[in-house]
């Protein structure tokens, strides 16, 4: 009996789940950086950030070595038939001496839906003793 009850909850579980809700990822590695990006959005109306985390690697850059984000950097997001926006923003803290980091992802193509698709990110680093802008291409797709 508790096995059927395990069996049906894991069920349910897995139905919950199943619904058309939007994950995606997003990574890119090159001479400039290397990052991972993840969300999630609800699939009603608003599309509501059900999560986010991600990881970059700024390779130039001595002020934004390594960093983590999490849903709180995530400013701007969009994702709809196919195109998918995202801006990271970090502010900084007392360790990067007043630098903030900007990152936005553009990829997909509206009106083209598809489980992988690329894009473009920009880089850039302001506040700093040297500012730093980069651009470069980025693999996306759906979870």
């Amino acid at each position: 009996m508790w096995r059927g009850m395990i069996v049906l909850a894991g069920l349910l579980g897995a139905a919950g789940t199943a619904h058309a809700d939007s994950r995606y990822f997003c990574s890119a590695d090159d001479k400039e950086a290397r990052f991972t990006l993840e969300s999630g959005f609800e699939s009603t109306a608003g599309h509501k950030l059900n999560h986010f985390r991600g990881a970059l690697i700024v390779k130039e850059s001595t002020v934004f070595g390594k960093r983590v984000f999490e849903s709180q950097h995530l400013t701007n997001h969009w994702s709809r038939d196919g195109e998918l926006l995202m801006e990271v923003f970090d502010g900084g803290e007392d360790d990067t001496g007043g630098a903030t980091l900007d990152l936005v992802v553009v990829a997909g193509e509206r009106g083209k839906p598809a489980a992988n698709f690329s894009g473009t990110y920009s880089l850039a680093i302001a506040g700093g003793a040297k500012p730093y802008a980069v651009e470069g291409k980025v693999s996306c797709g759906t979870k």
